[in-house]
């Protein structure tokens, strides 16, 4: 099979998706704010947020910001399967929610 060359980086999230992205990119803003190392991350997810948060039906991210939301992603659903490995019942059915709905995203978006 041929590597394709040009990605579109159009998205169609629907009004759930849209609130967990904007929240998501909001932590990452709070957790990385500050600190000069991780302006990059910052600039990132501030335009993700942005642009998430407006009215219109697509979301078009840049190539940057595509691959920092997919490893953000990706990082919290392994940081997720650990913490629901140790935890108890409750907590795994808390975490068990969060999970479905990051692993769900990775999914239907950002695998291929």
């Amino acid at each position: 099979m041929a590597k394709q060359l040009f990605r579109n980086y159009n998205f169609d999230f629907d009004k759930n998706e849209r609130k967990m992205i904007a929240t998501f990119a909001k932590q990452v803003i709070r957790q990385t704010e500050g600190n000069n190392k991780y302006y990059q991350e910052n600039k990132a997810f501030n335009s993700i947020m942005l642009k998430v948060n407006e009215n219109g039906e697509t979301v078009k991210l840049t190539k940057d910001e595509f691959y920092k939301l997919k490893n953000q992603l990706e990082i919290n659903v392994k940081h997720l399967e650990k913490k629901m490995d140790k935890s108890w019942f409750f907590m795994k059915w808390v975490y068990k929610s969060l999970y479905s709905n990051y692993r769900s995203m990775l999914k239907n978006y950002f695998e291929g």
